[in-house]
This record gives C-alpha cells, sequence and structure tokens, in this order.
C-alpha cells in the first residue's frame, strides 16, 4: 500500500533538507519513493511545500486534495493552509512555532489568532510540539526540523530505519551531535 507525505514549512527551516533524509532512508528500506518539492517564494520565508509517496510501487509524487496520509508542518499556518490536502483520518504533526510573513512584520496585517484551537476543532489525530523550544534546549534553534523529523519516524512507524547515519550524510560534521539529540528527543516524544 502507497502511503503519502506533505512536509510544509517556511522558507528557512529546513523542510526539504528532511524530505531528502526521509526520502533516503524509505529508498534504503527498499520502498519505492516519489518526491516532489516547491519552494515558491522560500528565500523570502514563503512557503515550501515536498510531497513524498513510498511504497511497493509508486508512479508519481503527487498527492491530490484529500489523499494526504500524514501532514507535517513546520509552521502552524501552514498547517491550517495545508489541511484540505488530508484523507479523513489522517494525522497531522504540526510544529506549534509561529513564523510572520512579511506584511505582519510590515505592521500591515496581524499574525492569525486562535490557529491550533481551529486546527483541533478540524481534525481528530493532531500530534503538536514546540520543536523550536526543544531545539534551544538542545543548544541549537536550527536543529528544529531535525526534532520534527524524530516525531515524525516514529509516527509513522518507520523507526527501525538507520535515522542517524542519514542524518549525519547530510548535515556537517560539527552539528551531528545536537541533531542526533534533537532527533532523539523527537522520537521520545
Amino acid at each position: 500500500m502507497t502511503k503519502s507525505m506533505l512536509l510544509v514549512g517556511v522558507g528557512g527551516q529546513g523542510t526539504i533538507l528532511v524530505s531528502k533524509i526521509l526520502s533516503e532512508g524509505l529508498l534504503e528500506e527498499g520502498y519505492d519513493v516519489k518526491m516532489a518539492e516547491i519552494h515558491g517564494m522560500a528565500q523570502r520565508g514563503g512557503s515550501v511545500t515536498t510531497q513524498i509517496r513510498f511504497g511497493e510501487k509508486v508512479y508519481s509524487p503527487t498527492i491530490n486534495k484529500g489523499e494526504a496520509d500524514v501532514l507535517v508542518s513546520f509552521e502552524k499556518i501552514e498547517a491550517l493552509r495545508y489541511v484540505p490536502m488530508m484523507k479523513k483520518g489522517a494525522t497531522l504533526i504540526v510544529n506549534e512555532e509561529e513564523i510572520w510573513p512579511l506584511p505582519v512584520l510590515a505592521g500591515l496585517e496581524e499574525y492569525p489568532k486562535g490557529v491550533m484551537e481551529e486546527i483541533n476543532d478540524k481534525l481528530e489525530k493532531v500530534v503538536s510540539v514546540n520543536a523550536r523550544a526543544i531545539a534551544e534546549e538542545l543548544g541549537e534553534p536550527r536543529s528544529a526540523n531535525i526534532v520534527m523529523l524524530g516525531l515524525m519516524v516514529k509516527a509513522l512507524g518507520i523507526d527501525g530505519i538507520d535515522w542517524i547515519s542519514k542524518i549525519k550524510k547530510f548535515l556537517p560534521e560539527k552539528v551531528h551531535e545536537v541533531n542526533i539529540k534533537a532527533f532523539e528527543r523527537g522520537i521520545s516524544l
């Protein structure tokens, strides 16, 4: 059976890095994996989405509306934006971090209130965490994406794969230790 994961975030959060680590691990485990990424205005804090489909035989990376088994959001507004892509009964894994878009930073708009409440009203299966706070506790705020990777690996039941070697492959040696700790924290949540 094919599984569909949609990863969404804001440029600079490491969404694509996590997608590459996931895809590599799933490939090595013997799955057929297809991945597509959309950068949008990522360099300016815009949306970034990655679609990953894996299974015995996968023909396309495309996830249509109502087809995602799992939505992983690195920012809570992005989660709300992509809820319509989820299957009924699908799981949302969301980082509760707020990253303000330019209009909010410029004082032209306000960041919406009650986002997590609205998400929880719409969905039955929501796993939420403040990955940035956990990463900051570990001394490296940029490892929030790896906290999310650990959480997602555990939630998907794919924790039997050697994810540590994938983290080491895609990240510089000087940040291996902190990112391995971030991954382990994510798995333990």
